[in-house]
């Protein structure tokens, strides 16, 4: 990951110059989660289905 894309990222997830003490794993971890929240699933886990599992 270059320095550029990086600090993008960062302005894409809103995180401020105090919030760069994040390590860049995390900061990765971060972004592919809020791609994520757009998802739409077919099957939604319910409490019945944790006691299952």
């Amino acid at each position: 990951m270059t320095t550029p894309l990086f600090l993008l990222r960062c302005v894409q997830l809103g995180l401020s110059m105090a919030d760069l003490v994040l390590s860049i794993g995390l900061i990765n971890d971060m972004y592919c989660e809020s791609r994520n929240d757009s998802f739409s699933y077919a099957i939604l886990g319910d409490q019945a289905a944790m006691d299952a599992f």
